[in-house]
């Protein structure tokens, strides 16, 4: 069960434009007698005798669910990446390096996880598909000349959402039996002379082809592949049946931070818990010898039982999802689970039999989408220093290959979510190939009334009416900070499908009527199931609010990228919707916005969404933005919308304010967290995800809001830079822009901007504005005069 980290310089890049357009010679394959929709693991082998070791040859790979690809032995390939249907993706691969003079195998690890794959995966049926892109590499085309294997050794453990505390819906775990493992069937010295063949399920073809006759329809994988790097568990804080080092023994001072064998008697009960230190994503890789039908569990957690401090492991139960795998007595047998696990402990519990067991490793492979953290922020001090690293791992721990929600729980990309995800990858990477990824396959899920689901890819259709409106904001978030108009300009056909589904449901003042599905804005513990109060005819501020802002970035959208006429069309509506929500929601007495006409109940959200969406301007949106924090009786934001609420702050010029509104993600460091949670611990309420990336919001504002660097023009063309340093003396800092990298130190009295070549901008400091070109720009004396005109 030899897996290793996959060698990314195999993965190539897709250009064929036939292969999208055309049925493939490769024909779709699978085992006799399997079960289309069951589950089940299955191998597949082709031998190809090559007469000289090639420079290039590419094949193309794709399977459902999921398939690993070896060459000789080595994993080059694993996939497909995350679609549907309709956008079956396939991966294309250089096995060259892995090619050598005469005999070579191809083969393929694919496994279907029947009624217990994870709710983001959609599926078919089992299937394998494998073509050489050209003459040359045909040979290897999957047909009824390959060899193949059902592998009876596995079977799937479910996991309940009442087993997990939660809702839980990420899959099922791995229960493996070694002595019905075919060990070695990678590798080209393993003999397959037994195996039957392969059976044909029928042709391949591209989305584009013509009457295909093929339900996958083959597009190319349009992300990279997935970052691998080696990391290890840092310690040990509990053993039973094998008693620590400090006890005198047997357990290896070394273990688990480095490779040292750990023996486990005969008929013997062991337990260790071993901590990561953090939080991680990896493929956990478990190395053991002899110990005939030695039962081992692996059980992964985010934290323990009941939580509180996450550090603390004494009187704390474990409670998590596991595989499990059963000892053939062989020597260095490898396990390795078919999905990544998320885990800061693993707890591994061995029961022997009457043979003894070395644990001769156990290591693990991180796995994430290939995020380069290039921002960088000084003066912060080590609070922010850490708030930012924190949130740079929540961030990457949920992008995969789609953004998701959590990587324990759900693995499912909600579009509410994946907003704050698509800018901290821009605002800290750089990086817009996942995001245009996930507005993409938001836009494959659109139904004919216009409304997208609320997450996509997924087996089970939820709609968020709220979420399609954030979807709008995505497309203009990519627009303004993306120099890639035509991908927006793509995405208009679906920007004004979403408003003739609201348009359908709106009254004649504008005001939004009752909206069907999961009215979802928010956790707030007075709103049940996170639904804002609304009237019996649909009236709620916090949904017109929301579609006065889509109408407001669709006519902006529609006015550089499409029909201007409808973008005066948008604008009129707006307008419309801002006269009535003044008229309903305004209440003089409080001065503020209400939920709702009857003016009893109030939130922090509808506030927050007055200021973003102009109703209100001015030395009024700013005593608005500054009586959310202190008004009394209002329903206050969670984790997701304290970043809209931030936004807010700033955009009435209290963005000074910000480092002060973290008091929460201080709690979640205080309390041992190494990510950021989907809600902040309440009594008897704990949140359900120690790692959801709604909440690494500051690893935008403190970028956007604190060192002050925006966009001021579509595709990022011309940039802001409006320092909000607060109690700081100074800062300095980095960000990334599709031309190079903006640099900003910011002191009280002098200023220095760098700008990439080709960028202009301004620069607004201690009321002073001035002119920025590119390159360096320093200012010294500031604030000695008045702000310039």
């Amino acid at each position: 069960m030899q897996m290793g980290a996959l060698p990314l310089a195999a993965w190539a890049q897709d250009s064929r434009h036939d292969l999208l357009r055309r049925a493939w010679t490769a024909r779709w394959i699978s085992v006799p007698g399997a079960p289309p929709n069951d589950y089940g693991v299955y191998h597949f082998r082709q031998t190809v005798n090559l007469a000289a070791k090639p420079e290039r040859f590419l094949v193309h790979a794709s399977g459902d669910n999921r398939y690993q690809l070896f060459v000789n032995g080595t994993r080059v390939a694993f996939g497909p990446a995350r679609g549907d249907l309709f956008h079956w993706r396939y991966e294309t691969v250089d096995a060259a390096p892995y090619l050598k003079t005469g005999q070579n195998v191809f083969a393929a690890l694919v496994w279907n996880f029947g009624e217990l794959a994870p709710e983001a995966q959609i599926t078919l049926q089992t299937g394998f598909l494998l073509q050489g892109d050209g003459p040359a590499e045909r040979a290897v085309n999957t047909g009824a000349n390959w060899k193949c294997l059902r592998n009876t050794a596995y079977s799937p453990i479910e996991f309940t959402s009442a087993q997990m505390h939660g809702y839980y819906v990420a899959g099922p775990g791995d229960r493996v039996t070694g002595a019905q493992y075919p060990w070695g069937w990678e590798t080209a010295a393993f003999d397959d002379s037994h195996w039957p063949s392969a059976v044909v399920l029928g042709v391949a073809a591209g989305r584009e082809a013509s009457d295909p006759h093929s339900r996958w329809m083959l597009v190319p994988r349009s992300i990279p592949a997935e970052q691998q790097t080696p990391e290890r568990l840092q310690r040990a804080q509990r053993a039973t049946g094998i008693p620590l080092p400090a006890a005198g023994i047997p357990l290896p001072a070394a273990f688990p931070a480095r490779r040292e064998a750990v023996h486990v008697p005969p008929n013997t009960q062991a337990t260790l818990l071993l901590d990561q230190s953090y939080l991680t994503t990896a493929y956990p890789e478990l190395t053991v010898s002899g110990g005939k039908d030695a039962l081992v569990r692996m059980r992964y957690a985010e934290s323990l039982f009941p939580k509180g401090n996450r550090n603390d492991v004494e009187g704390r139960q474990f409670i998590g999802n596991y595989d499990e795998f059963t000892a053939d007595g062989g020597p260095a047998r490898r396990f390795q689970p078919l999905w990544w696990r998320t885990y800061r402990y693993l707890e591994l519990d061995v029961q022997t039999k009457d043979e003894p067991l070395t644990i001769d490793d156990l290591s693990a492979t991180y796995v994430g989408f290939p995020f380069e953290r290039r921002a960088t922020f000084e003066g912060g001090g080590p609070e922010i220093d850490r708030i930012l690293e924190v949130g740079w791992r929540t961030a990457r721990l949920c992008a995969h290959e789609t953004y998701m929600d959590c990587p324990y729980y759900e693995q499912l990309q909600y579009v509410g979510d994946t907003r704050v995800q698509c800018l901290v990858s821009l605002f800290s990477a750089g990086d817009g190939r996942l995001m245009r990824n996930a507005i993409d396959q938001i836009n494959d899920s659109r139904q004919s009334d216009g409304a997208t689901m609320s997450r996509y890819p997924t087996r089970l259709e939820q709609y968020i009416p709220g979420f399609s409106l954030w979807w709008i904001a995505m497309v203009h978030d990519y627009w303004w900070y993306v120099d890639d108009p035509d991908f927006a300009r793509h995405m208009l056909p679906g920007v004004r499908a979403v408003l003739s589904f609201f348009e359908s449901y709106q009254k004649e003042n504008g005001s939004l009527g009752p909206l069907p599905w999961w009215r979802y804005l928010d956790w707030v513990p007075q709103w049940q199931g996170g639904n804002p109060p609304q009237e019996a005819d649909g009236s709620s501020a916090p949904f017109d609010l929301l579609l006065l802002m889509a109408y407001r970035w669709a006519a902006a959208l529609e006015d550089a990228l499409g029909m201007r006429a409808l973008a005066g069309a948008y604008t009129a509506r707006e307008q419309q919707l801002r006269a009535t929500i003044q008229k309903l929601y305004w209440d003089p007495a409080t001065r503020l916005y209400a939920d709702t006409p009857a003016r009893k109940q109030f939130s922090q959200h509808t506030n927050t969404l007055a200021v973003l969406a102009d109703v209100i301007a001015g030395a009024e949106a700013r005593d608005l933005a500054l009586r959310i924090l202190t008004a009394p009786g209002l329903a206050q934001t969670g984790l997701f919308f304290r970043f809209y609420l931030h936004q807010a702050l700033a955009k009435v010029g209290e963005g000074d304010r910000y480092l002060d509104q973290l008091d929460d993600w201080r709690k979640m460091l205080d309390r041992g967290l190494t990510t950021f949670a989907e809600i902040v611990d309440a009594p008897n309420n704990p949140s359900r995800s120690d790692c959801h990336a709604w909440s690494a919001s500051p690893n935008i504002e403190v970028f956007r809001t604190v060192l002050g660097v925006d966009s001021s023009a579509p595709g990022f063309r011309t940039v802001s830079v409006r320092p909000h340093l607060g109690k700081l003396a100074s800062a300095a800092g980095a960000v990334p822009h599709p031309k190079g990298m903006i640099q900003v130190r910011v002191q009280k009295d002098n200023a220095a901007v760098t700008l990439p070549a080709g960028v202009t901008g301004e620069f607004v400091w201690q009321g002073e504005r001035r002119s920025l070109q590119s390159g360096l720009n320093q200012f010294a004396a500031l604030g000695v005069q008045k702000e310039l005109e």
